[in-house]
């Protein structure tokens, strides 16, 4: 048994556990390492929004030349793409890059082919929206977890190994003991999210965050389950997961969630995969902890893991958290509705 947090990124704690120290898990999970030259990592998620199917084609003719950016030199060494379709009714696409490496990703942003697209006033003449939100967590400002231990996903896939059983989940609290960064910080939200427009280009709005943000991606992927398992997913455990999703896309403005997205793998013709994940912003991981220790539809996800979890097998389950200071992120919203991820809550500046 070993602690998540890597040695290298420990250090005396100021802040105790949430668990005693002879505390064991119920059962075995699994982080995912790097080695001591990942300093940073970049999440990017590249998104493309449209409403109605006629201008389906032309959404997902957006996506692949973005996943053909991908490609190019310094492009993302794992990245998979998605669809769901959020509370207002619009349909959104989203090729989600990792780096691990925040100079390559600079590198990549700037080559031509890439900062041409973005910022060609081509984007604000379509007749879809687009969106970018880059977050970069520092190596002590991330956490991993898989029931798993090869193929991992996400964050995992650009890290260098995986770790043996670690001690620190199954208990509330455990995410945030994770997090190497939570043995001498509380990590508060500070200050807020504002929203920047410019005369020059109306239909394009920055969101500038702040210290503190939280991020959480969870997934399932049943690709290769048989089908016991898959129906004890699909029939079992997805209903009671949709449920807080949904609750959380529709209503997380009340417990301090900015965006909620649960979205689908898909190809990139549109065609969905077995594999889900849910992508969360939150105001600050206590927050999120507040919603997932308390509240009915969270609880009712954890019992009925809790009560399956043995009889699973192919059936993978994971996540990653992250937070982030203020400086390493970039929201970029460009023809979206206003209630798009992390504009629906941020402030518009008074006009004197």
């Amino acid at each position: 048994m070993e602690s998540a947090v890597d040695k290298h990124l420990q250090c005396p704690r100021t802040r105790s556990r949430r668990v005693a120290d002879d505390y064991r898990p119920p059962f075995p999970m699994f982080v995912a390492r790097a080695a001591e030259d990942l300093t940073h990592v970049v999440m990017g998620y590249f998104g493309v929004q449209y409403q109605g199917p006629e201008h389906r084609a032309e959404a997902l003719a957006a996506l692949r030349e973005i996943v053909g950016h991908f490609g190019l030199d310094d492009g993302p060494g794992e990245y998979d793409t998605t669809h769901h379709q959020d509370r207002e009714g619009a349909d959104n696409l989203i090729a989600v890059g990792y780096w691990r490496d925040a100079g390559r990703y600079q590198r990549w942003l700037s080559r031509p082919e890439v900062a041409g697209w973005w910022n060609s006033a081509d984007r604000e003449r379509a007749g879809v929206g687009f969106f970018r939100e880059i977050v970069s967590p520092r190596a002590d400002q991330f956490e991993t977890l898989y029931a798993f231990t090869d193929g991992f996903p996400g964050v995992g896939a650009i890290m260098d190994g995986v770790s043996g059983e670690i001690e620190e989940h199954g208990y509330w609290g455990s995410m945030r003991d994770r997090l190497p960064i939570s043995q001498t910080d509380w990590l508060p939200a500070r200050g807020q999210t504002v929203a920047v427009t410019d005369a020059a280009t109306p239909g394009r709005v920055i969101v500038r965050g702040h210290d503190n943000i939280a991020l959480i991606r969870s997934g399932q992927d049943w690709a290769d389950a048989g089908d016991d398992e898959r129906s004890l997913y699909l029939d079992e455990i997805e209903p009671v997961l949709r449920a807080g999703m949904d609750f959380l896309r529709d209503h997380g403005q009340d417990v301090g969630c900015y965006s909620n997205r649960y979205v689908r793998y898909i190809d990139l013709d549109g065609n969905p995969i077995d594999k889900s994940y849910n992508i969360g912003h939150w105001r600050s991981l206590d927050l999120l902890e507040r919603w997932s220790e308390s509240h009915p539809t969270h609880l009712r996800i954890f019992t009925t893991f809790f009560r399956v979890v043995e009889q699973l097998d192919k059936l993978r389950l994971y996540h990653e958290v992250s937070v982030f200071d203020a400086k390493d992120q970039y929201y970029e919203y460009i023809n979206c509705h206003p209630a798009t991820g992390m504009l629906r809550d941020a402030a518009v500046p008074s006009v004197a």
